[in-house]
């Protein structure tokens, strides 16, 4: 048995994988985040230590499995964080995580002496709050005393690693997603560091996800509920994770789409994907020497989440009766659209000013309708990371879509429709990154002979052909909706200056 961490950022999921590529059973355990004024969005890395000890003792207790029986056990972690450790491996604060955006300033000092271009072709993206470095230096900045302390910054399942093993370390995956990589050269960029400011020890060594860093310490084996001893395997950033347990390996295997908090699309390539507009970005995949070229939004699931929420918030089947409403309501060509920027955004506009908003609002417009936009405004958004695709080249012929909300049948059409492919929702669903995870920790100790084992977890369990017709119609508002954006930018950027003073 191998056991897999995917530590998202509302909770950890433990998944049980058998050798011969069964997922026998998950369990998540949740925790908070805390966002908050001036794009602060932070959590207490402990929460993520407790999550796994009692999601992983759980686990194993439910399926009567025995800890002696773990072969590896490995991770999927979210990316761009900066989780900040002194000398002695102790927090020296909360993690500031992938969402927070307070670093616009150090940003834009980064951009001025380095140049976007530049950063964009050394790093595979641009250089951008959400991302690791900058964050790094709004703590020396703003927090000089805390700053002074940190001997090592890791990413969220490094520091999950560290406390089972007591080493310190990264891969490829996550290294890539922290605008401090070099990624051709594989190596933390000494140019982009010193254009920080920022010392190069404070990243740690880089290796492959399939590394096996160190065994489970004795002193925590009872706590995580492991024997100590068992192998421990770095495993991967989220994304690049999720991918392969989408069956993302080679540009053959076509595209995927991730409906989590965030929400993105993405292929595998051979090479970095450079978009002369930079709407995507590049990771490392966690298979060596493959690339993972995305474009990610911030709030896709989490604008399901909150319209979910504002609009009925007590009713026990809330979300199946806003989906039926919004079935039979019509959104965009009525010309109502929903910018779905509740915290920033990344791609396609990287701007952290950037924020939600209805434009349209008509008086006979009512829960349905304003659902159905928030679905249409998702949709039209990740649209634009697929026009990136295709203007460069990638075949993008089927995408195939994992994550909570491909649970939803209308979203699946809506996409479908509004990108004009077949889309599928996968069976795993919510287990992806869980199974990447998992066939990383088999090929690091020698379970699985190769990445190829991933294609066995999961099958299509529906598909949705586009109706060509209406897709031809959606071209048309998918304009109307970046023309609202394009308008709108300037009082985004104009009220965000105003309000910092």
């Amino acid at each position: 048995m191998i056991v897999s961490h995917d530590l998202g950022t509302t909770g950890d999921k433990a998944t049980l994988v058998s050798n011969d590529g069964v997922l026998v059973a998950s369990v998540t355990a949740r925790y908070d985040a805390d966002f908050g004024a001036d794009g602060r969005a932070e959590q207490d890395p402990h929460d993520w230590w407790r999550a796994m000890c009692e999601a992983g003792r759980e686990l194993l207790e439910r399926t009567g499995t025995p800890a002696t029986s773990i072969d590896a056990v490995s991770f999927s972690g979210q990316m761009m964080g900066v989780v900040p450790v002194d000398i002695h491996g102790e927090l020296v604060r909360p993690a500031m995580i992938w969402a927070d955006t307070r670093s616009r300033a150090q940003c834009a000092l980064l951009i001025d002496r380095v140049g976007m271009d530049r950063g964009y072709a050394v790093t595979g993206h641009r250089l951008n709050p959400t991302y690791s470095l900058p964050k790094l230096m709004w703590l020396r900045d703003n927090e000089p005393e805390a700053f002074a302390r940190i001997d090592k910054t890791l990413q969220a399942k490094d520091y999950l690693a560290y406390r089972l093993t007591g080493v310190q370390i990264t891969d490829r995956s996550d290294a890539s997603g922290t605008n401090a990589y070099d990624q051709l050269g594989g190596e933390w960029s000494d140019e982009l560091l010193a254009a920080a400011g920022v010392d190069r020890a404070l990243f740690p060594e880089i290796v492959e996800s399939t590394t096996v860093i160190g065994t489970v310490r004795a002193d925590v084996a009872a706590e995580v509920g492991l024997a100590a001893g068992t192998p421990v395997v770095i495993g991967g950033g989220d994304g690049p994770m999720a991918a392969l347990g989408a069956g993302i390996i080679d540009p053959s295997s076509g595209a995927y789409a991730y409906l989590g908090s965030s929400s993105w699309v993405s292929v595998s390539a051979e090479v970095p994907l450079l978009d002369p507009l930079m709407r995507s970005m590049t990771f490392n995949h966690v298979i060596p020497g493959r690339f993972v070229p995305t474009a990610t939004m911030q709030t896709g699931g989490a604008s399901l989440q909150w319209i979910t929420d504002t609009l009925s918030p007590a009713q026990a089947d809330r979300y199946a009766e806003l989906l039926g409403e919004a079935a039979a309501a019509e959104a965009a060509s009525e010309g109502l659209y929903f910018l779905p920027h509740l915290l920033g955004e990344r791609s396609p506009y990287w701007n952290p000013n950037a924020r939600a908003a209805f434009v349209g609002i008509h008086m006979h417009h009512g829960r349905g309708h304003l659902t159905r936009a928030v679905l249409e405004g998702v949709a039209f958004n990740l649209y634009t990371g697929i026009r990136a695709f295709l203007d460069n080249g990638v075949a993008v012929g089927h995408i195939d879509a994992i994550g909570g909300a491909a649970n939803a049948g209308l979203l699946l059409d809506i996409f479908a429709d509004t990108w004009g492919v077949p889309v599928s929702a996968r069976d795993l669903i919510d287990e992806a990154g869980s199974v990447g995870a998992a066939v990383v920790a088999g090929v690091g100790v020698g379970v699985f002979d190769d990445f190829d084992a991933t294609l066995g977890f999961s099958t299509r369990a529906s598909s949705r052909t586009p109706d060509m017709a209406r897709h031809a119609a959606s071209r048309a508002e998918y304009a109307e909706f970046l023309d609202a954006y394009a308008r709108l930018e300037p009082w985004f950027d104009t009220t965000a200056d105003a309000r910092r003073g």
